[in-house]
């Protein structure tokens, strides 16, 4: 333990000394003078930019005015303001100061826009779609970007109705100094309405046409879509069997005879097979050393068969998986896996073999639905308290294990979220037969909310919540392998894997019938990619279907995290508030990816 207190030390100490240091910021190429509004002097001086020195001359100060002041007028004219006055000047002083006056004057505002079409114009329909797109206020200000932004929903509002050539003619923008207006007349022209065909398969890889052809979310001769062609896209990424992706509308030369467009796929596999290894250590759960074999597209309708071997002090198992992606219809995922393993921990020892059936549905791009069924044969070893002697079972059994799960993730990120939500439930009654037979339900729910302090999200609060309840199960009827643990990295902090919660007399942790367990974490973003956590992590198990609160067990701790881009890399340190016979004074978390 006093390698990983001075490892968790010097982590702290490093992280302060990076964040202690100042930050050198680069001055203001000029001062704005006369703009009240925040967020108009903000675009400016982002606009005009920093320089490395102030000016060393009076003449070098004028020149850097004069020369920013082109940039002040494209900003404030971008933002409505068109009667302005913008004087370039050098400040009084001793030290020579670039100083803009800027006299914004009266801002602009919208007049009703209007729409012209270059050549044929298009489908009614189209026409109201694109005209109730344009989503400008008459009497707004008159900016520059929303008008642009404007353009750009016009021809997608045309697009998606048919006319995949529509396209941008230069537009008129009107500014009347008299009424204060600014008036945009957008010309688009719609082209051609076009009707899809199938599919163009470009690809040296595996993949078989009619496996892509039955993912098209169109039927041929339909209105083309710009979303179902993304669509395509979308299924075929998600499979994770090829390195690159394209999915495009064929180009008017490429029609065919009935007037109608294939859509062109384009698809680079990924190599035939991967290899991965990897290596674990905790302080809590030890250490263990994994690989896992790829398979990619072995069949051709975008499957994965993975091989996977791990072996560790606590979950040591050989697997095979197979994963076929839109198995009958798009979005639906069947997964088939066997299994032997050993899974030995200090509340029960677990040899077994198991075969599994998986269907995931998705119900949107981040929620999904799960139903499965899987079957064990295992050999179980547990304490157990018989007369008030503690003796070891044995048991043999046979378990049939239903699932039902249900996961929404509206989270803004999948490893490091600042806002937003999760919530996943599981369903999973249970049968085992043989040596002490029993019929339950397992039942736990988890929700992980986020919330920023500051639009930028420097600052947020993280909360988790966890509840389980094993509905018509009694210890020590139910298996120790099938009941809830709490304590560890995933759980409560500050305490070892599975030690919250009942023990038997030889400190073995005894498992619950019920699970309560909740998390807040407060994480501040204080120097580059540096980041700091302080949180409290509380759980409590229940040996009835309703826990006892009087027993809750918490720990605390800090946190220093780095942002590696795609993820942070996380090293929390956490105390136990009481601890018991065994109990470690601390624990030490290395991770990559926020705790929830």
């Amino acid at each position: 333990m006093s390698t990983f207190r001075s490892t968790a030390l010097f982590l702290i100490a490093f992280g302060v000394a990076a964040l202690s240091t100042p930050a050198l910021a680069d001055a203001p190429k000029a001062t704005i003078l006369g703009v009240s509004d925040g967020r108009l002097r903000q675009q400016i001086e982002q606009a005009i930019g920093t320089a490395k020195a102030p000016p060393q001359s009076r003449y070098e100060a004028r020149r850097r005015a004069e020369s920013t002041a082109d940039d002040v007028i494209l900003v404030l004219r971008s933002e409505g303001y068109y009667e302005y006055a913008v004087q370039p000047d050098v400040g009084e002083g001793d030290q020579p100061q670039s100083v803009i006056k800027v006299t914004p004057g009266p801002r602009f505002i919208l007049a009703a826009p209007k729409i012209e079409w270059a050549g044929a114009a298009p489908a009614a329909e189209a026409i109201r779609a694109g005209e109730a797109s344009i989503g400008l206020t008459i009497g707004g200000p008159g900016r520059a970007a929303d008008i642009l932004a404007a353009e750009g929903r016009i021809v997608a509002a045309v697009a998606k109705r048919g006319y995949a050539d529509a396209k941008i003619q230069p537009r008129e923008v009107e500014v009347d100094h008299a009424s204060r207006t600014v008036q945009a007349t957008f010309h688009i022209q719609a082209g051609p309405r076009v009707r899809m065909d199938g599919v163009r398969i470009n690809s040296k890889g595996r993949t078989k046409p009619a496996y892509v052809t039955r993912l098209l979310p169109w039927r041929a001769g339909a209105i083309s879509d710009p979303e179902d062609i993304a669509e395509l896209e979308r299924r075929l990424r998600e499979t994770g069997v090829y390195d690159a992706v394209s999915v495009a509308l064929a180009p008017a030369s490429e029609a065919l005879p009935n007037g109608q467009r294939p859509v062109v796929v384009s698809l680079t596999d990924k190599p035939r097979s991967t290899l991965e290894l990897g290596a674990n250590y905790s302080t809590a759960e030890g250490s263990g050393v994994d690989g896992r074999w790829h398979v990619y597209n072995w069949v051709g309708v975008g499957d994965t068969i993975t091989f996977e071997a791990q072996v560790a002090n606590i979950l040591s198992k050989g697997e095979v998986d197979l994963a076929l992606p839109d198995f009958r219809q798009a979005g639906q995922t069947l997964k088939l896996s066997a299994s032997i393993y050993k899974d030995d921990t200090s509340a029960y020892l677990e040899n077994g073999a198991r075969v599994a059936t998986d269907v995931q549905r998705k119900v949107d791009k981040t929620d999904s639905v799960d139903l499965g069924l899987s079957f064990d044969v295992s050999r179980d070893q547990e304490p157990n308290v018989v007369n008030g002697a503690l003796v070891t079972d044995y048991r043999r059994l046979f378990t049939v294990t239903g699932l039902l799960s249900t996961t929404l993730d509206h989270a803004d990120n999948l490893l490091n979220p600042k806002r937003g939500w999760r919530l996943s439930t599981t369903l999973e009654p249970t049968a085992s037969f043989g040596d002490g037979p029993i019929d339950y339900l397992k039942a736990q729910a988890q929700l992980s909310a986020y919330w920023p302090f500051d639009p930028s999200g420097f600052t947020d609060l993280a909360g988790r919540i966890h509840v389980g309840d094993i509905v018509g199960g009694n210890i020590p009827g139910v298996p120790a392998a099938r009941r809830f643990y709490s304590g560890g990295g995933g759980s409560v902090r500050g305490y070892a894997y599975q030690d919250v919660g009942p023990r038997f007399p030889n400190n073995a942790p005894e498992g619950g019938i019920s699970l309560l367990e909740g998390t807040a974490e407060l994480r501040q973003q204080v120097y580059g990619p540096w980041a700091v956590a302080a949180f409290v992590d509380s759980g409590v198990l229940g040996t009835r279907e309703n826990f006892d609160l009087s027993s809750v067990e918490t720990g605390y701790g800090f946190g220093l995290r780095y942002d590696l881009g795609f993820a942070p890399l996380r090293a929390d340190v956490a105390f136990p508030i009481e601890t018991r016979r065994g109990d470690a004074p601390f624990q030490i978390y290395l991770s990559i990816g926020q705790s929830f």
